[in-house]
């Protein structure tokens, strides 16, 4: 069985945002990584040679906040870029093995499918206009 059949069926939906924003994210990334590194870099240019305690511990703690600043800023875009690559596999075709029944544990089946039914259910659905169907 080719398990990468299209249904005859199915369309392909529109693309929308999660295509711009996919092309964008590598942009949206370096930009998230640079400013703030580059902020801190200018905090550490500023600061003095001969620093008291409090100051020191002040731009350690700045270094600290722009580690964290840039972590979670990876970790959102990647998390927006999966869901753009969700987004993107749901809004294209259907295949066939996306059309098999589901047996409901109300309705358990007394024995179980023999090859020639799961065929003949495949079948309707490789199948444009199936002939046990009406169309409305």
């Amino acid at each position: 069985m080719n398990w990468f059949q299209k249904l005859p069926s199915s369309i392909r939906s529109a693309s929308g945002l999660e295509w711009s924003l996919w092309r964008k994210l590598p942009w949206i990334a370096a930009a998230g990584t640079v400013i703030p590194l580059a902020c801190l870099g200018v905090l550490h240019a500023m600061s003095d040679d001969q620093a008291s305690a409090a100051q020191l511990r002040w731009l350690q703690m700045a270094d600290y906040m722009v580690g964290a600043i840039v972590l979670l800023h990876w970790a959102l875009v990647v998390t927006v870029g999966v869901g753009c690559v969700i987004v993107m596999v749901m809004k294209g075709p259907g295949y066939v093995a996306d059309g098999y029944r589901v047996s409901h544990s109300d309705l358990p089946r007394e024995r179980q499918e023999t090859h020639e039914e799961a065929a003949n259910y495949q079948s309707e659905f490789l199948d444009p206009v199936p002939q046990n169907r009406t169309s409305k």
